[in-house]
């Protein structure tokens, strides 16, 4: 009986695995051509990276010839050679003219500026994507090094539709849609119609492989800085955050640093707490406890930024955080700050009308009495 049980067994099982590959499979293909994942924190990235980058653009106006223009100790002729090591290039050094250098800039804040609102945001993401490798090459040994996160989400950015929220071209679709009303959609050939699908499913495979990109990315710099840090000593033994807070390099405020390093248990524990989260970070993504991680982080990357005077790199970090956030939650947000905006609407025109223009309720009219001498005469 033993034997003849064997070869029906056997058959039953690997039929049963090979229908659970295949149902795997089916769920997989139908989560990355169906319908485009995070479309808001796509979009939430596109502003924050454009508003990041036009804010270092804007900051270092004052000092952008020593950095990136002819003035630079990093010359043209040392960036090219550089070029012929690594593989990078610029149109920065297409020219030394002062000329094309300013224009080059002005047309840096432009793309910096559109992008973040989202005006043709498939064009616009290849420009920034552009403008940013440009200015990084150029001087890549002049700046405070928080701009390569900025570079590879620049270039991850090309391939979503981070455009579909909260951008001008979403507002440009609404307002199409609104016009059209319930007229209905001009007939399509067969073959314009299959080639409408297909660059519809290939769009939204493409947007969906790039967010997974981005999320995989974050989760290699977070993952990959914990362990680096676990093979230290001072993050071991718990004082490797004295020593940063000691740095005169990383002190924009040296009397708020003092003052912090004067809790040396406090400092222990945020030295282990920190290795903590971004060792554990890759592992809790698919849990609710990756809220309280993410919010912990940011409290982290707000610490890094007011004590070490790095904003550019702690702001890099907290927008990539945002790419975790689900939808609903950015829907939430639009819908709370829209009920803010008509609230305090309401309570300006309330306030602009004034007591006098108050509505008044209506008052009774005069009543008349006729006396007995009145009617006698």
């Amino acid at each position: 009986m033993g034997t003849e049980q064997t070869p029906t067994t056997v058959p039953t099982v690997s039929a049963g695995a090979v229908q659970w590959t295949v149902e795997r499979i089916r769920t997989f293909w139908n989560l990355v051509t169906d319908r485009p994942v995070s479309l808001y924190a796509s979009s939430v990235l596109r502003i924050g990276y454009g508003l990041l980058y036009l804010i270092f653009l804007l900051r270092e106006f004052p000092h952008r010839h020593e950095i990136w223009g002819p003035s630079s100790p990093w010359t043209s002729a040392l960036a090219q050679q550089l070029f012929d090591q690594t593989g990078w290039n610029s149109f920065l050094t297409l020219s030394d003219s002062r000329a094309y250098f300013e224009l080059c800039y002005a047309m840096a804040l432009v793309t910096s500026a559109l992008f973040m609102l989202g005006w043709r945001t498939r064009v616009m993401s290849v420009l920034f994507a552009v403008v940013v490798v440009s200015f990084h090459a150029r001087a890549i040994f002049m700046t405070d090094g928080g701009d390569n996160l900025i570079l590879l989400m620049a270039v991850y950015l090309v391939l979503t539709a981070c455009g579909r929220r909260w951008s001008l071209d979403a507002r440009r679709g609404r307002v199409g849609a609104a016009r059209a009303g319930g007229r209905p959609a001009p007939m399509r050939s067969l073959s314009s119609q299959q080639l409408r699908d297909a660059r519809i499913t290939l769009t939204t495979v493409v947007h969906n492989c790039g967010i997974f990109v981005i999320a995989a990315q974050v989760c290699f710099l977070y993952g990959s800085t914990g362990l680096y840090k676990v093979q230290g000593a001072t993050w071991g033994n718990g004082t490797a955050l004295h020593y940063a807070l000691n740095l005169e390099l990383f002190q924009p405020w040296p009397a708020l640093s003092h003052l912090v390093d004067q809790y040396p248990i406090a400092i222990t524990a945020a030295c282990y707490l920190t290795v903590l989260l971004q060792v554990a970070f890759p592992f809790v993504l698919f849990g609710r406890l990756k809220y309280p991680v993410l919010a912990l982080l940011l409290c982290m990357h707000i610490g890094i930024a007011v004590l070490m005077g790095l904003p550019l790199f702690s702001g890099a970090m907290i927008v990539a955080d945002a790419v975790f956030l689900p939808d609903r939650f950015y829907r939430f947000l639009g819908r709370l700050w829209r009920r803010t905006t008509q609230r305090i609407g309401a309570g300006s025109a309330d306030a602009s009308r004034g007591p006098e223009s108050a509505h008044v309720p209506a008052q009774p009219g005069p009543v008349l009495t006729t006396t007995p001498s009145s009617a006698t005469q």
